[in-house]
C-alpha cells in the first residue's frame, strides 16, 4: 500500500469555483454506462462472475428506466420548503410507499428471473419474490435506512437495485440549482450516503470533487481534502494499492479525526471510471484498508459483504 500526505494539486484550480453544486442523473444513460463498465472490468478479473452479474443488474436498471411511464415531478413547493429548511427534496419514506415505486420493484424482480446468476443469488431472489408483505416492507425499510443486515445481504441487493431506479428517476426531475447543502456527506436530493467521491473532468467543472449518492445517484460538489464522514479538513491522507510508476486513480481518503475512510476516484485522469462499478472492482483497496485503524464510511449495497 502506498501512503501519501496532502500535496498541492494543480487540478484543483481549473473550473472549481464555477462548478455547479449538484449534478442530476440521467438514469437510462447512467445505468447503461455502469453496465458497460462492469463488463469491461470483468475481463480478466478474479471477481468476473460477480461483476458480470452486476452488469446484468445495471442493464435491467437501464432498460426499466427507459420503458417506465414518466413520473410526476416533485411539487415545486415541496422543493422550496426543503430548501428553506436545509432538508433533502425527496422524502424517502413517502417515495418507497408510492404505487410507482412498488411497481418498479415488482417489474425489476420479474426481469431478474431471466438473468443468469449464482445459485446463492437465485435462491435469494426466489425468497424475495415469495416474501410476505411484512417481510417485504421490512427489507424496503432497511434499504431506506442504509442499514442492510449481514445475514440477508443478497436479498437486500435486489431491493436496493430496484429502488435505485425509482430514486434516480425522481432525482432526474429535480432542478439541481434549487438544492442546498444539508449536512456532511449527505445527499441534498434524497439524504443518502455517498458511495465515494470523484474528481471529475466535465466541462465547466474540471478538477471539482463530487460525492456520489448511493441511493438516487445525484452528485454534489464537496470541498477537496475534506472528510465526507465528519467534515474535518485536518489529518487527511491518502492510501492506495501499489501501481508501479503510475499514480493510482482510485485512493482511500483517510481521516485521522474520526478514523474513517472513503474512496476517491480521479475520473479527470481516467475518464472510464464509474463510481459504483469501480468501487466494487477495487475491492483490493478495501481488503488492504481492513488491516488499518480506519473504518469505511462509503456505502455501496453491492459491496456490503466485504
Amino acid at each position: 500500500m502506498s501512503v501519501s500526505p496532502v500535496q498541492p494539486d494543480p487540478s484543483m484550480i481549473g473550473g472549481v469555483s464555477k462548478a455547479p453544486f449538484a449534478l442530476m442523473p440521467n438514469p437510462v444513460r447512467l445505468f447503461k454506462e455502469r453496465a458497460n463498465r462492469f463488463e469491461v472490468l470483468a475481463e480478466g478479473s478474479r471477481l468476473a462472475p460477480y461483476l458480470k452479474f452486476l452488469a446484468g443488474i445495471a442493464q435491467i436498471q437501464s432498460e426499466l428506466a427507459s420503458t417506465l411511464s414518466p413520473l410526476e415531478l416533485i411539487p415545486a413547493d415541496q422543493v422550496e420548503r426543503a430548501r428553506a429548511n436545509a432538508m433533502p427534496a425527496i422524502d424517502r419514506l413517502a417515495m418507497v410507499s408510492s404505487p410507482d415505486c412498488r411497481q418498479v420493484l415488482q417489474q425489476f424482480l420479474e426481469r431478474m428471473e431471466g438473468l443468469e446468476k449464482p445459485p446463492v443469488a437465485a435462491e435469494a431472489l426466489a425468497q424475495v419474490r415469495a416474501a410476505d408483505h411484512e417481510t417485504f416492507s421490512w427489507m424496503i425499510g432497511n434499504v431506506v435506512a442504509d442499514n442492510l443486515p449481514v445475514e440477508s445481504l443478497a436479498h437486500h441487493l435486489y431491493i436496493a437495485a430496484a429502488i435505485q431506479i425509482h430514486a434516480a428517476r425522481l432525482a432526474a426531475g429535480l432542478d439541481g440549482s434549487r438544492l442546498v447543502p444539508i449536512g456532511i456527506g449527505v445527499c441534498p436530493a434524497c439524504g443518502g450516503k455517498p458511495v465515494a467521491s470523484m474528481v471529475i473532468g466535465f466541462h465547466g467543472a474540471e478538477g471539482a470533487r463530487y460525492a456520489c449518492c448511493s441511493f438516487c445517484t445525484t452528485m454534489w460538489n464537496e470541498v477537496r481534502i475534506k472528510c465526507l464522514a465528519c467534515g474535518s479538513t485536518k489529518g487527511i491522507g491518502y492510501r492506495a494499492v501499489e501501481t508501479g510508476d503510475e499514480e493510482a486513480t482510485i485512493k482511500a481518503e483517510v481521516c485521522d479525526s474520526c478514523n474513517s475512510w472513503v474512496k476517491i476516484l480521479y475520473q479527470n485522469r481516467n475518464p472510464s471510471l464509474e463510481v459504483v462499478a469501480d468501487d466494487v472492482a477495487s475491492l483490493g483497496l478495501d481488503l488492504l484498508m481492513k488491516d488499518t485503524e480506519y473504518k469505511r464510511a462509503g456505502f455501496d449495497p453491492f459491496l456490503m459483504g466485504y
